[in-house]
């Protein structure tokens, strides 16, 4: 069990949700949108890379030695606006949101550096030590060195985090191997991003998502690896039903999700019912919607929770994780079937 330093429930006198135009992942590029945008860095072809652009992975995988190397690096960055109002908790947040790439993807990280945009004539920089010193506080628990970074005068605060890796290059995570008629696991429950929508909107605190959005993936990655998987990904600011069409389409398999059994973060239910749906959630549906076949008793909002913008959610695993919830299974054919 990881121990943070004992800190004030009380609220911030500055809220940092309401100095930017969305918060966490929620606040990403649509998923549509970013793939049109990259798209113009297709086309390099280098016989070091494993992993690359093609197919939307949570990092890139290079291969080191040569063709032969047995060591592949990862490398990723992930920042994003407030998520919550307590700097401490947003550097944790954002730390271990960064940190879940390397997860995601069987490995180990190795080292990060901070990236930082603050509006430095509106908050002080001691607000932003709080913030750096909960991405420092993640990072020791994970055991990974923080070794400088960059910063820039920003409108909009903003954190997050670089982070190096290693993986065996034989023996990745990767979101386009999936294979059919396999159980489908996920490591953290959803909800975490109706229940930041509501924080934003009322101020109410959920003590359940900051601790989800705070646990690292480190155990359920060694888990999934253990178990044998192949094929993983993190769900984060595209929602569950995103980064699982993004996971079937590289793979080119289908799926079916029991709507049942997907766990639930306590109180999302009650702020799905009372509205607090984000644009980034909004987004990802209509994104996926072609892509999703929804079975009898379906309802718009059981599509609207499965493509709930996460922050720093869980591992998407295709395989059976012990003590980790099966929440479908892959299929042959295309698309995905929600029951």
């Amino acid at each position: 069990m990881s121990v943070h330093p004992i800190r004030s429930a009380a609220q911030p006198s500055i809220r940092l949700t309401t100095m930017a135009h969305g918060g966490g992942c929620a606040s990403k590029i649509p998923p549509g949108e970013l793939e049109e945008v990259v798209s113009a860095l297709s086309g390099q072809q280098y016989e070091q890379v494993i992993v690359g652009l093609d197919d939307g992975d949570d990092a890139a995988a290079v291969r080191i030695g040569g063709p032969d190397g047995a060591t592949a690096v990862l490398s990723t960055a992930d920042f994003f606006t407030p998520v919550v109002d307590d700097a401490f908790d947003w550097g944790r947040i954002a730390a271990a949101n960064a940190l879940s790439d390397i997860y995601a993807m069987g490995g180990d990280p190795v080292v990060a550096i901070n990236l930082v945009g603050w509006p430095r004539g509106v908050l002080p920089y001691e607000l932003l030590q709080e913030v750096l010193a909960g991405g420092l506080a993640i990072a020791r628990e994970a055991g990974v060195p923080v070794i400088g970074g960059h910063s820039v005068d920003d409108p909009e605060p903003k954190y997050g985090m670089a982070v190096t890796g290693t993986a065996p290059a034989d023996r990745l995570l990767r979101n386009d191997v999936a294979r059919p008629g396999l159980p489908i696991t996920l490591t953290k429950p959803l909800g975490v991003g109706l229940l930041n929508n509501r924080m934003r909107a009322t101020g109410e605190v959920s003590a359940a998502a900051i601790e989800s959005m705070t646990a690292l993936n480190r155990d359920a990655a060694q888990a999934a690896l253990a178990a044998g998987a192949r094929a993983a990904t993190d769900v984060t600011g595209f929602g569950l039903l995103g980064h699982l069409h993004k996971m079937v389409r590289a793979s080119g398999i289908g799926a079916v999700l029991n709507r049942s059994a997907v766990p639930l973060i306590e109180g999302a239910a009650e702020a799905l019912a009372d509205g607090y749906v984000s644009g980034g959630t909004r987004r990802n549906l209509d994104w996926v919607r072609e892509h999703v076949q929804a079975g009898p008793g379906i309802t718009e909002e059981d599509l609207l929770l499965l493509a709930d913008a996460q922050t720093s959610g869980g591992l998407l695993v295709v395989g059976e994780v012990p003590g980790y919830p099966i929440i479908g299974e892959t299929l042959e054919g295309a698309g995905i079937g929600v029951c």
